[in-house]
C-alpha cells in the first residue's frame, strides 16, 4: 500500500551511514555520543538505524519519546529538564536525566528509593546561553554537594547547552570553563565524572578543527546525523548524506494566475501583512501541505526552476513557470528540509512516513 501525502520519506541506510561516521569523528577525541532522537519524534525503526551505525546512546527532550524504545536496548538520556509532576516517569523511562532545580532533584530521589533503582543525573550549568542551567558558579557547587548525598540520585556529571536559544557558539573559552567546573566537581564528589556534556550538533566543528577541549567526553547530536550538516555555521559535514528526511507532497492544482492579488490587501490569515511582487502571469501550483504542517521552517524544492511563492495554513503556494517538469495535479514535488520543517513534519498527525531503502 502506498503512503499517503503529504509524506517525509526516511531513508535508514543512508541514516545508519550518517550515525557510523559520527562514531567515527567522536572517537578518536573520547567523546562518547548520544543521537537526539526528537526530530524524527522518536519513531522506533529511525532509532534502531542509528543504533545500527554503532550509537549506544539516546536522547530525547520528551519523556513520551523515551517510552517508545523500551524495546531497544540503549542508554536513554532525557534532555529536557524534568518536570516535578513527571518524576515516576522520568525514573521508569529513562536512565539518565539533565537537571538544575533541587527540588526536583529531590523529587527524582523519592521516585527512584519507591522504584528501588539509582537514578542518574547530569547537572546542568549556564555559560552565556541563557536556556537551562545554574548561572553562579558558587549555587552550581552547592548543587553538587546536595545531590552528591542523595541516596538514590547519582551525579553521574556536568553539562552546558550552547546556541539553541542565545545562538552562543562553543569554542574553547566557554567550553574549557566547562571541564575546569567539572573538575572541581569531581573534587567536592570525591569521585570522577563519567560525562562532562559539551553541548550539541554546534560542537561538531570543534570536532573537526581538533580544538574540542580535553576533557569534554560527551555530545548530543542531533543533526549532525539526520542531515549531514553542524549547526554553529551550518556547514555540510564531510562523507555524509545529507537527504535522509525529504518532503514529498502532491500537486492538488495547477492555474495560470497574476502575481499580484487583486484588491485591498489587509492581514493575512495569520496576521500578517504581505509583501508581493508583480511579476505577471505566472503559471502557479498548490500543493497539499501547509503551516499546521510545518510551521514557517524553511524547505527547498528539489526541482529545478520551482520556487516556492508562500503559504497558509493547508496550501503551500508553487511559481513553476519555469520548472523543468510539466507539472499536474496528482503529480508529486519533493522538498529537501531543515532541521525545524523536519522536526514539525514528523509531528504533525496529517504527515505520513515512508521508509526507504538505499538508492531508492
Amino acid at each position: 500500500m502506498d503512503h499517503m501525502n503529504p509524506k517525509i520519506t526516511i531513508n535508514l541506510d543512508k541514516l545508519q551511514h550518517n550515525a557510523a561516521e559520527m562514531v567515527k569523528l567522536c572517537k578518536p577525541a573520547g567523546v562518547k555520543l548520544s543521537a537526539v532522537t526528537k526530530g524524527f519524534c522518536a519513531k522506533p525503526q529511525v532509532a534502531a538505524a542509528i543504533l545500527k551505525g554503532g550509537v549506544t546512546s539516546l536522547a530525547d527532550s520528551r519523556i513520551e519519546n523515551l517510552r517508545k524504545f523500551q524495546p531497544l536496548k540503549a542508554e536513554k538520556i532525557l534532555l529536557r529538564i524534568p518536570m516535578v509532576s513527571q518524576a515516576e516517569e522520568v525514573v521508569w523511562f529513562s536512565d539518565i536525566s539533565m537537571n538544575s532545580q533541587w527540588v526536583t532533584i529531590q523529587a527524582l530521589n523519592v521516585a527512584a528509593k519507591h522504584r528501588g533503582v539509582q537514578h542518574g543525573i547530569i547537572l546542568m550549568t549556564d555559560l552565556g546561553d541563557l536556556r537551562e542551567g545554574i548561572f553562579s558558579e558558587i549555587e552550581f557547587y552547592e548543587l553538587v554537594k546536595k545531590a552528591s548525598r542523595l541516596s538514590n540520585v547519582e551525579v553521574k556529571g556536568i553539562g552546558t547547552n550552547l546556541t539553541c536559544f542565545g545562538a552562543i557558539i562553543p569554542d574553547e573559552k566557554n567550553l574549557g570553563k566547562l571541564v575546569t567546573m567539572a573538575d572541581e566537581a569531581a573534587n567536592i564528589m570525591g569521585t570522577p565524572l563519567e560525562f562532562v556534556s559539551g553541548g550539541n550538533s554546534s560542537s561538531i566543528y570543534l570536532l573537526q578543527e581538533g580544538k574540542l577541549p580535553k576533557g569534554i567526553n560527551h555530545l548530543r547530536i542531533g543533526e549532525g546525523i539526520l542531515l549531514g550538516t553542524e549547526s554553529a555555521y551550518g556547514a555540510k559535514i564531510p562523507n555524509m548524506h545529507y537527504d535522509v528526511f525529504q518532503l514529498v507532497a502532491e500537486v492538488v492544482e495547477v492555474e495560470r494566475k497574476p502575481s499580484m492579488p487583486i484588491g485591498t490587501i489587509g492581514k493575512d490569515a495569520f496576521g500578517n501583512i504581505p509583501i508581493f511582487e508583480d511579476k505577471g502571469m505566472r503559471n502557479r501550483a498548490i500543493v497539499a501541505v501547509g503551516k499546521q504542517d510545518l510551521a514557517t521552517h524553511s524547505i527547498k524544492p528539489l526541482a529545478a526552476g520551482v520556487e516556492i511563492v508562500g503559504s497558509s495554513s493547508d496550501h503551500l503556494l508553487l511559481d513553476i513557470t519555469e520548472a523543468d517538469i510539466d507539472y499536474k495535479v496528482g503529480d508529486e514535488v519533493t522538498f529537501s528540509l531543515s532541521y525545524g520543517a523536519m522536526l514539525a513534519l514528523n509531528t504533525s498527525s496529517y504527515v505520513s512516513t515512508q521508509y526507504v531503502e538505499q538508492g531508492r
